[in-house]
């Protein structure tokens, strides 16, 4: 790789690694930030120089690569690209759906209960490694859910609010197998309302929301 490749780096986590804690201990972000999140930008910073793509951003990559079939450099971009929103969807200080997120939430699910039992359902569900993820198409909340590498930002029209990692190296340290606790406490004490209120206003309001930090 020469000086002169652009390359993307490992965006820090926005909080230490045992300000989750006991929800997340600091064990699982250094293993899961540092190890398993690096890997995939380190790879896919392989496969950019070794095939000369132009580097403007990890979500054209990311696209790019999915419409090519290009599943190596799609399946690394994507995984940093989660993995980073996945970081900022999580918040050490308690947070709660407010204002117009919230009256979104009222209107699609009934409450933000019932949106809890959806999202849980939804990863719980899930069979396999992926994603659960609450997004907004068409100003409409959705909660759906990724196999592997999949996210929403593959069609147009779809803003993600919130995600929360199901693969099993995410909860395994603390939850073992247990995933409807995994889901059910972080729905409950890490979900980052004040991040999904900005990226549901975005998508509203036509703006552009959360992206991959530039390649340097």
């Amino acid at each position: 790789m020469t000086d002169q490749t652009p390359t993307f780096e490992l965006p820090p986590l926005p909080y230490g690694h045992a300000d989750l804690a006991p929800a997340l201990s600091e064990e699982t972000l250094q293993v899961h930030h540092g190890k398993h999140h690096a890997r995939y930008v380190t790879v896919l910073n392989g496969f950019i120089a070794d095939k000369g793509l132009t580097a403007t951003s990890i979500e054209q990559v990311t696209k790019d690569a999915h419409a090519k079939g290009d599943k190596p450099v799609f399946n690394n971009a994507a995984q940093a690209w989660n993995h980073a929103f996945f970081w900022e969807s999580m918040s050490p200080k308690a947070t709660a759906p407010a204002g117009a997120l919230l009256d979104a939430i009222n209107a699609a699910f009934g409450s933000v209960e019932e949106l809890k039992k959806r999202f849980v359902a939804e990863g719980v569900g899930h069979f396999g490694s992926g994603w659960a993820w609450l997004i907004v198409r068409a100003g409409k909340l959705e909660v759906v859910s990724t196999h592997d590498a999949g996210l929403p930002i593959l069609e147009d029209g779809v803003t993600a609010l919130l995600a929360c990692d199901v693969w099993e190296h995410a909860y395994y340290i603390d939850y073992r197998q247990d995933r409807p606790t995994w889901l059910g406490n972080w729905f409950d004490k890490l979900a980052n309302w004040d991040f999904a209120a900005r990226q549901f206003a975005a998508a509203i309001e036509g703006g552009e929301g959360w992206r991959y930090p530039a390649p340097k």
